[in-house]
């Protein structure tokens, strides 16, 4: 019997780090998952354990390699944004993969905006809310003016999707889903890295930016594979619908952020649409996406904690609440306003990026899908939108797949990747 020709997709969260293979249909027909705890920067500030996900991936890729069934004909990689990996001239880590959520240091923050201005006008230019650390640019601009003699060591900087594909290449690039990824890096108006970027040689340890659909053929472990440079995580979640569907839409991504993202929307972010948490990503073929994001899974989960305490219940009871417009009474009620309020939320954050680009359909994808009263009130709030649940295999994956498509499947994209149900505002799903 034939092996069957896959491509193998690695889907590196902050949590779970994932191994997939994808059969020419676009099938998962292996996985693995694996998660180590993080070790610590020299600041006692938690952090990935680089050592252990680079063995990670090494460890998987000659597994698969290793099944008779299976032809592993190209790899791709996809990972959390916001994280740098610091290379020096042979190409070895030479400092922790710092944490986004590391706290910036106030002088290093007030530097930066004396020398290049109004903090709302750089946040304009590269559609980057001020986020210190979660804006990796200024990751790398704190490295520079807080740690200068590690600085003068880096020859490359890559966000983590592209040092994944490096493992295996050995070729360093650039992406644009992770550059325009809330990075303060690109300005977005010139369609460049902005003039800070530039002024402080930034640019000079950045590698070249490459397409997302470039294909690096690659030897490794005795084998030769087509290798991709790596995608942002949220911008390969997008590109099964992309790959799906022609008519503009809104795809709602749901997990600890609900994120809405308009790919058919470009326009400039403004003031306003910036203070209340809107960016702009980069989509894999370069166009800006508007996205709005909101804390509303974490927020979710807050809530039916404290009303597990308060009613002495189990919070798993409410994971699975039927949609019942005849609200009971108790503890019932109290959730079901939870939910009113997660969606009068969700309502004003997804309304910003359908200004000036109005959608018929909303997709909605991630936990809230599964999510009956969630999907029903969401449904109500947009009366003049079709909302679907939509459900598929591993999007993010499936997503960093179909980035190189062309480069190990002869086969035409399927037209079922995805599966939609509907919900009516009105009445029940239909």
């Amino acid at each position: 019997m034939e092996p069957i020709p896959v491509i193998a997709v690695f889907d590196v969260g902050k949590t779970n780090k994932k191994l997939f293979l994808f059969d020419e249909s676009y099938n998962i027909v292996f996985e693995r998952s694996a998660r180590f705890n993080e070790i610590t920067d020299e600041d006692g500030f938690a952090c990935e354990n680089l050592d252990a996900l680079k063995k990670a991936v090494f460890d998987a890729l000659n597994e698969v390699s290793r099944l008779d069934q299976y032809d592993v004909k190209s790899v791709n990689f996809s990972a959390y944004g916001a994280s740098f990996v610091y290379l020096d001239e042979a190409g070895n880590p030479i400092a922790p993969l710092y944490n986004y959520l590391k706290p910036y240091p106030e002088d290093i923050k007030k530097k930066f905006y004396d020398t290049y201005g109004d903090e709302a006008e750089i946040a304009f230019k590269t559609a980057s809310p001020a986020l210190e650390s979660l804006n990796s640019g200024l990751q790398l601009y704190r490295i520079k003016h807080q740690k200068p003699e590690l600085f003068k060591l880096i020859k490359y900087a890559l966000h983590l999707p592209q040092y994944l594909s490096y493992l295996i290449t050995g070729k360093a690039f650039s992406d644009l889903t992770s550059i325009g990824c809330h990075t303060a890096l690109w300005d977005f108006e010139k369609n460049d890295y902005h003039y800070w970027v530039k002024q402080e040689g930034l640019d000079k340890i950045l590698a070249p930016i490459a397409p997302a659909d470039e294909r690096i053929p690659s030897y490794y472990n005795g084998r030769w594979y087509q290798a991709g440079i790596g995608l942002h995580d949220s911008s390969a979640a997008l590109i099964p619908y992309l790959a799906s569907f022609n008519e503009p839409f809104v795809l709602l991504s749901t997990g600890t952020w609900s994120i809405s993202l308009n790919p058919f929307n470009q326009s400039p972010l403004t003031i306003e649409e910036l203070k209340n948490d809107c960016l702009n990503y980069i989509q894999y073929k370069g166009k800006p996406v508007k996205a709005s994001r909101l804390f509303s899974g974490h927020e979710y989960d807050q809530g039916i904690k404290a009303i597990a305490q308060k009613f002495n219940t189990d919070a798993i009871k409410y994971r699975n609440i039927p949609y019942d417009p005849n609200i009971p009474g108790d503890d019932i009620a109290a959730y079901y306003e939870l939910m009113h309020q997660l969606v009068d939320k969700q309502k004003i954050s997804t309304s910003y990026v359908l200004k000036g680009a109005p959608v018929k359909r909303i997709f909605v994808d991630g936990g809230f899908s599964k999510n009956s009263v969630f999907m029903h009130l969401l449904a109500a709030a947009f009366p003049d939108i079709e909302v679907y649940a939509a459900s598929m295999a591993q999007a993010t994956a499936m997503g960093t797949a179909l980035a190189i498509h062309r480069n190990w499947n002869n086969k035409p994209v399927p037209n079922d990747l995805i599966t939609l149900k509907y919900y009516s505002g009105t009445s029940h799903t239909v």
